[in-house]
C-alpha cells in the first residue's frame, strides 16, 4: 500500500472538548489556570529547595528534580492544548510536530515514573539504613541516579516515537484527544500494528510495573522499618516522610496503569480523554500541594523564605 504520508502532506488535528463556544471557553479558562497553578507550584518548590541550604539533602534533590520534570512535562501538552481549545478554526499539527510533541511527553513521563522508584529507594536506605544513609547515598550516587532516569526515559521514547512514526499514515484524521499520545496516533496508521503495540507493552512494563513493584518492595520494607521503632512520634515523622511520596506514586501510576497496560482492544477514546486531563494538568497542580502541605521542613523553609523575602 503506498501511504499519504510519503506522497503529500499530513496533518492531524485534535478533537475539540465541545462544539459550544462557552464551553471551550470555560474550559481554556479552567486549563489555563491549572497550568499556571502547577508551573508556579513548582517553580516554588525548586526555588525554595535551591535557597534553603538545610533542604540540600538526597531527598529534596530528587524532589526538585521532579518539580522541574513536572515544569517540561506540562510545558509539552499546555500550550498547544490551549491555543486548539481558543481557537474558532480547527487546528492541525503537522506530523513533525505530533512527533516532537510525543517524543517529549513520552520521555519526560517515563523520566518522572523513574524518578519516584529512585525516591522510594532514598526513603528506603534512609528509614532502614539511618546510620550509613550518607555513606550509601552519596551526592555522587544521587547524580547518577538523577540522570539514568533521564537517560533511560530519552531512549524508550526515542525507540518508541521513531518505530510509531514510520506507520504510513493515509490521509489527515482526528486525534481522539488533546495531544499526540501513544496509542490514540497508532489508531490512525493504515496498516498493521501489533508489533508497535508489543513494543509499547514492553515500554509499559519497563517504565511502569518494574518500577512499581521496586517501589512495593521499598515500601515493604520501610513499614516493617518504622513499626519497630517504639516512640510514637518517630513512627508519625517516619511516615509523614513517605505520605506524600506514596499519595503522588500511586496517582502517577493509576493513572499509567489504566492507559498503558490495559490491552489496546479495550482503550476507550473517551476514558483517555478523561485520564489524561488527570495526568496532563490536574496531577501537576496536586503533586506540589502535596510535598509542600505534607512536609514540615518544606513548609518552614517556605515560610522563612516569605519573611525574607518581605523584610528584604
Amino acid at each position: 500500500m503506498e501511504s499519504a504520508n510519503q506522497t503529500g502532506i499530513i496533518h492531524f488535528h485534535f478533537r475539540p472538548f465541545s462544539k459550544l463556544p462557552e464551553v471551550q471557553m470555560l474550559i481554556f479558562v479552567a486549563f489555563l489556570i491549572m497550568y499556571l497553578v502547577s508551573i508556579s507550584g513548582n517553580v516554588s518548590v525548586s526555588l525554595i529547595i535551591w535557597i534553603n541550604h538545610s533542604l540540600h539533602t538526597p531527598m529534596y534533590f530528587f524532589l526538585a528534580n521532579l518539580a522541574v520534570l513536572e515544569i517540561c512535562y506540562s510545558s509539552t501538552i499546555a500550550p498547544l492544548t490551549l491555543a486548539s481549545v481558543l481557537s474558532t478554526e480547527r487546528d492541525f499539527i503537522s506530523l513533525p510536530g505530533c512527533g516532537t510533541q510525543m517524543f517529549f511527553f513520552t520521555f519526560l513521563g517515563s523520566a518522572d515514573c523513574i524518578l519516584l522508584a529512585v525516591m522510594a529507594y532514598d526513603r528506603f536506605v534512609a528509614i532502614c539504613h539511618p546510620l550509613r544513609y550518607t555513606l550509601m547515598m552519596s551526592w555522587r550516587l544521587c547524580v547518577q541516579l538523577a540522570l539514568g532516569s533521564l537517560v533511560l526515559g530519552f531512549i524508550l521514547a526515542m525507540q518508541l516515537t521513531v518505530l510509531i512514526f514510520q506507520l504510513p499514515f493515509c490521509s489527515s484524521k482526528e486525534i481522539s484527544l488533546f495531544y499526540c499520545d501513544v496509542l490514540p496516533v497508532m489508531r490512525l496508521a493504515c496498516a498493521d500494528t501489533w508489533v508497535h503495540e508489543a513494543t509499547l507493552f514492553v515500554v509499559s512494563i519497563i517504565v511502569l510495573t518494574i518500577p512499581f513493584l521496586l517501589i512495593t518492595l521499598s515500601y515493604v520494607f520501610i513499614v516493617a522499618a518504622i513499626l519497630k521503632i517504639r516512640s510514637a512520634e518517630g513512627r508519625h515523622k517516619a511516615f509523614s516522610t513517605c505520605s506524600s511520596h506514596l499519595t503522588v506514586v500511586l496517582l502517577q501510576y493509576g493513572r499509567g496503569g489504566l492507559i498503558y497496560l490495559c490491552p489496546s482492544s479495550s482503550y476507550s477514546p473517551e476514558r483517555g480523554q478523561v485520564v489524561s486531563v488527570v495526568y496532563t494538568f490536574i496531577t501537576p497542580v496536586l503533586n506540589p500541594l502535596i510535598y509542600s502541605m505534607r512536609n514540615r521542613e518544606l513548609k518552614d523553609a517556605l515560610k522563612r523564605t516569605m519573611i525574607r523575602f518581605l523584610l528584604s
